[in-house]
């Protein structure tokens, strides 16, 4: 094949960023050059950043394209075409696509169904007739409250490219929605219940996880060694809760909702994710501890765009200029995920790593994607 050469750039790599250009080859970088010289045949980059294609551990966004209005269930195929290309438009080149395993299905006014299993199947079978332009695995979300996990879980196995399963309870008065008032404005508005409604499903729901937590929380755990998944937490909000993410084993943190949890994380050697839109905005959506001040405390590992894919890169970006070194703001969003979930062969600019690699402009305060090249959809 012909080589593909990136010249008069900046390249990012792991811990410095340097004047160079990159010669990619039979899917992989095959040189790593220094200097401004712009060899025969070579794209001038114009001295545009060259960094490794973003990873996204846990992302929402596909939801968005299959119910683009409430109640609109959009033909799935297109669907997932849309966000494949979207995340691929913002320099994502592997994404982790969160399917939530678990459902209620005895309550009619906040019940939801099962549709992970058959998502599934249309993304890897998507990917097979190679009609996906980035890599996608999958990442279960393991709702712990729920009466149908167990069931669930078991229609998966090891050849379903499940890289994560995570720990997902969404317990009244627990975690995430340890503020009952902030609940019942997010599924009052997003249910249109009552509030004698709202109230019947706080009881049924902690009734629930008395009754069931304890054996969902050791199915997931189980299933994801079954698996050969990475193990997360979602939600940590207390050192105990970290201790026992910590003894199921998980590598990393997803939204630690204090900075005692994320505090407690780093005592465990869990790595802290972090939403990327709660970092650009400033402060969490829901109450919860700031991005932007665990970057400062130095409690800050990774990020994820979580529902707004352009973010990650942005956040990247701005990471880098509150830690004064953009290697390591851009490492949040490439080499650190990669490492959490194992992922070895990418993530870096390294002889040898795949030739998944993005162009970008910084434009003012912000930054675009002018090119991406990915070794294929694997």
């Amino acid at each position: 094949m012909t080589d593909i050469i990136l010249a008069n750039a900046r390249l990012v790599l792991p811990t410095e960023v340097i004047h160079g250009h990159l010669v990619l080859r039979d899917g992989l970088i095959a040189e790593i050059g220094q200097g401004c010289a712009l060899p025969a045949g070579a794209l001038d980059c114009q001295g545009d950043l060259l960094m490794p294609g973003l990873i996204e551990l846990h992302t929402d966004n596909l939801e968005r394209h299959i119910e683009p209005r409430p109640g609109v269930d959009w033909p799935h195929a297109h669907a997932i075409i849309a966000h494949d290309a979207e995340l691929a438009s913002v320099g994502i080149t592997t994404v982790f696509d969160a399917l939530r395993v678990g459902s209620v299905v005895t309550s009619n006014n906040a019940g939801y169904g099962e549709y992970a299993r058959a998502l599934a199947d249309e993304i890897l079978g998507l990917r097979a007739q190679g009609a996906l332009r980035i890599s996608h695995f999958l990442h279960l979300r393991a709702e712990i409250c729920s009466q149908t996990l167990p069931e669930e879980m078991a229609k998966f196995g090891p050849r379903d490219r499940i890289g994560i399963v995570s720990l997902m309870d969404h317990t009244p008065g627990e975690r995430q929605f340890r503020d009952i008032g902030k609940l019942r404005d997010y599924v009052c508005g997003k249910k249109g219940l009552s509030d004698a409604q709202f109230l019947d499903h706080v009881a049924d729901q902690q009734a629930l996880r008395a009754r069931v937590g304890e054996l969902h929380e050791a199915t997931a755990v189980a299933e994801a060694r079954r698996y050969g998944a990475v193990l997360a937490s979602h939600d940590d909000t207390t050192a105990p809760q970290v201790a026992v993410s910590a003894a199921h084993g998980c590598h990393f943190a997803e939204f630690p909702t204090t900075a005692d949890a994320a505090q407690a994380c780093r005592d465990h050697d869990i790595r802290v994710m972090m939403g990327a839109p709660n970092l650009i905005r400033g402060g969490s959506h829901s109450g919860n501890v700031a991005a932007s001040d665990l970057a400062r405390a130095d409690l800050l590992d990774i990020l994820s765009s979580d529902y707004v894919p352009s973010s990650l890169l942005s956040g990247a970006m701005m990471l880098g200029d509150l830690w004064g070194d953009l290697a390591r703001g851009i490492a949040t969003v490439t080499q650190a995920p990669a490492q959490a979930v194992g992922l070895h062969d990418r993530g870096r600019l390294a002889p040898g790593a795949r030739a998944d690699v993005i162009r970008v402009a910084q434009i003012g305060g912000g930054a675009a994607v002018r090119g991406l090249w990915t070794r294929t959809a694997a």
